[in-house]
């Protein structure tokens, strides 16, 4: 076990000389975006618009200037992205390999440049932690002057023999440990203040190489506001339902956007889950790592009894279980499968009407609300939607019906 350090709180010009800083302003803007005003099939990029936009053919770390209305794709070895206005949208593309010499060129490579273009700030919260690559990232950002702190679950990163932690413990690095029985399972990162990486991912070898995953980059100061307020929160001590809940949101380029954290009292992630379902007029499409409350099946049941095609697949792992939701949703006749990957599903999403997308760390379970720290991303993007949605095709098509006699089915 690695040893642990106490949690800490950090918390005129000539023409020429004008011109100079303003073309750095413009090329740090381009790069980020600023606007001034499972198998081998899994490695394909997204299916593009009418209009194509700009490919970024073998260069993860290449991203174009926004701004042109179009989805700009972003390829990878293993895996792909794409990008529109303040967002980034990744997924992971595992090829079912076990051979670790082949684990190179992935998304996880979005997050190392994120990292690596930090000037000021860094915060993280982190479930799980092995990246080596992202680690020395983290420790460079610290070498280079940039404030780093961390909020860890204690379980799966110091009491992780194959965790990188230690590295960044050594360095002094402030850290604030979750531990609680329950988790602190938030993946997020908070950069310069400007940047907000979320989504299913966790920052280790296995979700980047081998699980099917998400990503979600939000460039925006409302989104940072509120992770920041969650993070502060966390850093200072505050876990689980002790912390004060709170929930943010705006429209950014004409994309409503909704974040939410957990756990709170009065079940508000999951009451706000299944309004957006209840909202639900043609299809429902969902993937999930963990899907166990009644609350939310119940409302997939009653959508689908209301004639809204309802599609999902599970994470095989527990499906079959009496707490999960797939025995249910399965012999009521809606279309919902285990998964084809041999490693893990990780995916904690529903899309709703080609329109909403709801993702984050925040698995359909008892634990996720009332136990564990999580946060929830509901975001109204058919661009967003589209990209989700082929990721949810290749799943279904992957996926494997399931043994009626398995389900229990009367």
């Amino acid at each position: 076990m690695a040893s642990k350090k106490p949690a800490t709180q950090e918390s005129s010009l000539t023409n020429i000389v004008i011109g100079i800083v303003g073309a750095i302003i413009v090329m740090v803007a381009a790069f980020f975006g600023i606007n001034f005003s499972t198998d081998d099939a899994g490695t394909q990029l997204p299916t593009q618009p009418a209009t194509q936009p700009t490919q970024i053919a073998s260069n993860p770390t290449a991203i174009p200037q926004a701004g042109t209305g179009n989805i700009q794709a972003i390829t990878f070895g293993q895996g792909y992205g794409a990008r529109k206005d303040f967002w980034q949208v990744y997924f992971t593309a595992p090829t079912g390999s076990s051979d670790r010499s082949t684990y190179v060129g992935a998304v996880d490579q979005a997050v190392v440049d994120a990292v690596n273009s930090a000037t000021r700030t860094l915060d993280i919260a982190a479930f799980e932690w092995n990246i080596p690559q992202l680690t020395n990232a983290v420790l460079a950002a610290k070498n280079r002057g940039v404030v780093v702190r961390m909020v860890v679950d204690n379980e799966h990163t110091v009491e992780d023999d194959g965790s990188t932690i230690q590295t960044l413990i050594d360095a002094d690095i402030p850290m604030t440990y979750d531990n609680r029985s329950a988790f602190m399972h938030n993946k997020f990162m908070i950069i310069d203040s400007s940047l907000i990486i979320t989504g299913s991912m966790n920052f280790t070898m296995n979700d980047t190489f081998r699980n099917n995953n998400n990503m979600l980059f939000m460039r925006s100061s409302r989104a940072v506001g509120a992770y920041q307020t969650e993070f502060d929160q966390m850093f200072a001590g505050t876990f689980g339902p002790s912390k004060a809940f709170h929930e943010t949101s705006f429209t950014l380029d004409g994309v409503p956007v909704r974040i939410l954290f957990s756990p709170s009292g009065t079940n508000v992630v999951v009451n706000a889950l299944a309004a957006e379902l209840a909202k639900a007029r043609t299809q429902i499409r969902f993937m999930t790592f963990s899907f166990t409350h009644d609350t939310i099946g119940n409302a997939l049941l009653e959508r689908s009894s209301a004639g809204i095609n309802v599609s999902g697949v599970f994470e095989t792992r527990g499906s079959q279980t009496d707490s999960s939701e797939l025995p249910r949703l399965f012999c009521v006749g809606i279309d919902a499968r285990q998964d084809g990957n041999g490693f893990t599903l990780h995916h904690k999403v529903f899309i709703i009407d080609d329109h909403t997308v709801v993702t984050g760390s925040f698995n359909i379970s008892e634990n996720a609300t009332r136990s564990n720290d999580e946060n929830f991303v509901i975001i109204q993007s058919p661009d967003i939607a589209r990209l989700y949605i082929q990721e949810f095709d290749r799943m279904m098509s992957q996926a494997r019906t399931p043994d009626p006699a398995d389900m229990r089915c009367g």
